[in-house]
């Protein structure tokens, strides 16, 4: 660890050593933190807001609370905060034009619990426009590049959150994961990232997509520091009626190291046709080291699996028209001018969504029309509920399911976007995991013969985060994949 010449690399867990211990201070990290970031940025276009200043003033806070003894958990380490959380006196975008200037009077709860903990945010992270994405191309403020190559896709919809971790500009960060948009460009970009348990965190202050699917995460560069950032985020919250009150465990102690006796449960349906042969190669030599480790390899099936995109499709979007709807131009945000209220709606709605978000809005208000409710929304409904129960069934033989995150490393910018169908197919494997509300953690399993990071996804029951902690770690530990730093 050296933590004078590259604060930067270190990992969560180091820094917060070598703060306490007073090598290296709050503002020093964050210094060079922000160096990293006017370096790479115009290369990688991870941040919508760098916030210099008001990092520099947290992290001079940081450093007397460090100094007195009173430091939180996090104080002093620099985040980058997805642009779809509030943050009080920092321009929110949900990287959309119709809330360019929107500067929030409040925090998000998870933000409001990060600042108490003496975090340090470092910027607003990009993003798919409202989260609607797998590539974060669909961003008003432009597309963030894979730092592992510059032409490819950073994943969507947190692609800046996790871009910014691999590229060095942060040591952590949050993100939303709706469909995958945590797992995928964590896979993609060869970080940590977590959805945890629909409910575990508040989702308060976190701008909406698709209300029953949405859901609150961190990146990390590895397990352990994922599990840090989790205890801080989780429990419950009187202001989001939906957040379990179930007692947060320290998730840093289930990390033991130790598999053996754990039964790894592996779906047939997650190993398709298409799928990129590295992929499944990694993902496979995976699961034989959990073997050598002491882990039960079990096969399981979750019969429902393909019908999970169109279930998934219909239930967002319906969803989505919804929560969309409150962007009008009278009440925040942008607002073109009209001789008539509707000529106003019209207008701002044309001028401030991008083709995506209005792809998403129309096909919900279709599938929530008159005469069609109970042909394509109802039913999604019942399908998310077998979907739900074949996970059930699969965890009566299994403690972990463990699958590939997506059938492919990063695509190249632009491969995907005329066919929006073939983009939706990249969130393949995540997105049944939101249906069934389920948490799930993709962390790097191997490179492809291009240099991509490849991800393993492990999926748990509900509130099963510490046993995929555990899990990740110990493979982590194994050094059966050995790191590469991005290329930036």
């Amino acid at each position: 660890m050296n933590v004078t010449t590259d604060p930067c690399r270190l990992t969560i867990d180091e820094a917060r050593l070598a703060l306490r211990k007073r090598e290296l201070s709050a503002v020093e990290l964050i210094r060079a933190c922000l160096q990293r970031i006017a370096a790479v940025e115009p290369r990688l276009n991870s941040f919508i807001t760098v916030c210099e200043k008001e990092a520099l003033d947290q992290a001079q806070a940081a450093d007397r609370r460090l100094a007195s003894g009173d430091g939180g958990a996090l104080c002093g380490i620099p985040l980058a905060i997805k642009d779809i959380y509030a943050t009080r006196g920092v321009r929110t975008t949900c990287a959309s034009k119709i809330l360019e200037n929107f500067v929030p009077t409040y925090d998000a709860t998870v933000i409001a619990r990060l600042r108490a903990e003496g975090a340090v945010f470092v910027g607003k992270a990009n993003l798919d426009e409202f989260a609607m994405g797998s590539s974060t191309e669909n961003s008003a403020f432009g597309p963030t590049r894979n730092p592992y190559d510059l032409e490819r896709v950073a994943g969507g919809s947190s692609g800046g959150s996790a871009a910014a971790v691999a590229a060095g500009e942060c040591l952590g960060s949050l993100g939303t994961d709706t469909g995958g948009s945590i797992r995928e460009p964590a896979a993609f970009c060869g970080v940590v990232g977590i959805k945890p348990t629909y409910s575990r965190v508040s989702r308060f202050g976190v701008i909406a997509y698709a209300s029953s699917l949405d859901q609150v995460g961190p990146f990390a560069k590895t397990v352990r520091d994922a599990a840090i950032l989790m205890r801080s985020l989780a429990g419950g919250d009187p202001a989001d009626s939906t957040c379990s009150t179930r007692p947060v465990p320290d998730y840093e102690q289930a990390l033991t190291g130790d598999v053996k006796g754990l039964r790894i449960g592996v779906p047939s349906e997650y190993f398709v046709e298409g799928m990129q042969p590295e992929v499944e190669d990694a993902v496979r030599a995976a699961l034989r080291q959990y073997e050598s480790m002491g882990a039960a390899i079990v096969e399981v099936s979750l019969p429902h699996t393909g019908y999970a995109i169109a279930a998934y499709y219909l239930i967002a979007t319906a969803e989505a028209s919804a929560n969309l709807e409150r962007y009008d131009g009278i009440r925040y945000g942008l607002r073109v001018e009209a001789e008539s209220l509707l000529d106003l709606y019209r207008k701002t709605r044309a001028r401030g969504f991008g083709a995506e978000v209005k792809r998403r809005i129309m096909l919900g208000t279709f599938a929530l029309s008159t005469g069609y409710y109970d042909a394509y929304y109802l039913k999604a409904q019942k399908v998310r509920t077998l979907i739900k129960r074949d996970f059930e069934q699969a965890f009566t033989r299994c403690d972990l399911i463990a699958t590939p995150t997506a059938p492919t490393t990063a695509f190249r910018l632009g491969e995907k976007t005329s066919d929006p169908l073939q983009m939706y197919l990249s969130d393949i494997f995540t997105i049944s995991v939101n249906l069934a509300g389920l948490p799930g953690m993709a962390l790097p399993c191997g490179y492809d013969s291009h240099g991509m990071p490849i991800g393993l996804q492990l999926i748990g029951p509900a509130f099963g985060e510490e046993a995929i902690f555990r899990a990740g770690d110990a493979y982590e530990r194994s050094g059966a994949v050995t790191r590469r730093p991005a290329a930036v």
